[in-house]
């Protein structure tokens, strides 16, 4: 079995990694829906979709393997870290809701979520393209155009599905009911944030709160969907706590690189 590899604190990779792991995550939980999807032509959008997130997963965390003190490659960050070293928001490592035997989940949390994650990271490479690390902002020149067409993919169909039926309404609201909790997360600032700022990295995840509630509301007004009361409740996936999910999310994406080390096709 593969060892894990470790990583010191360095705020810069952290702050990199935050980044490259909530594409990575996001990317694996749209996955599951290949094959699986409600129409064939969504099953190739969200596998397209995934594919893109992996693609700036890949570009930053090989950005971040290059930073601190030992070196790594892209698929030892992606495949070989314990979970308390994975810094994704605990958001997008949510399990898709309760489907049926053989199905992936309830398609409208995938929806809701992508509206949410796709609003957020949008306004988040939209500003790193500003970034100081001149590789950074190039990886997000690239990215934030696929950003723009994830987001307007993902509003569509939450308009369609939120101002739908009374199901598909019914569904959405109460999606968005169990992921609002989650959201703060997406909008806070600590001392990675703090040290990434001041180094003109990149923005502290506070930056976009006002832009991203503005975006969300007018979505959520078009879909007929009200914004969840606000929740004490804060999780900490960023900095390495994670939900009960994400250990068996991991097993499944690690397996073969930990079963076979130094495989290669």
């Amino acid at each position: 079995m593969q060892a894990s590899i470790r990583l010191d604190d360095d705020p810069t990779r952290q702050y990199l990694l935050r980044l490259g792991d909530a594409c990575l995550i996001h990317a694996q939980r749209l996955a599951e829906w290949c094959g699986h999807a409600p129409v064939l032509e969504e099953d190739i959008a969200l596998a397209n979709i995934a594919l893109d997130l992996v693609g700036q997963a890949r570009a930053v965390l090989s950005h971040a393997g290059r930073i601190g003190g030992a070196a790594f490659d892209e698929d030892q960050l992606a495949f070989l870290r314990d979970e308390r070293d994975y810094l994704n928001p605990t958001l997008v490592e949510l399990p898709h809701g309760a489907g049926a035997l053989g199905q992936p989940g309830d398609f409208a949390f995938t929806v809701v979520r992508n509206a949410i994650v796709a609003t957020w990271l949008e306004l988040l490479w939209e500003r790193l393209r500003g970034s100081a690390d001149a590789e950074l902002a190039a990886i997000a020149g690239k990215a934030v155009k696929e950003a723009r067409y994830h987001r307007r993919h993902a509003a569509d169909w939450l308009v369609r599905l939120g101002d739908g039926t009374d199901e598909s309404h019914r569904r959405c609201a109460a999606a968005l009911e169990a992921l609002w909790r989650f959201t703060p997360e997406l909008l806070e600032d600590d001392p990675v944030d703090d040290a990434a700022r001041r180094a003109g990295l990149g923005p502290g995840w506070s930056e976009v709160a006002g832009e991203f509630r503005a975006a969300l509301d007018a979505l959520l007004r078009e879909a007929t969907l009200a914004a969840p009361a606000a929740s004490t409740f804060r999780s900490s996936g960023k900095r390495g706590r994670h939900s009960e999910h994400m250990g068996y999310l991991l097993a499944e994406m690690q397996h073969l690189q930990r079963a076979y080390p130094g495989g290669a096709w």
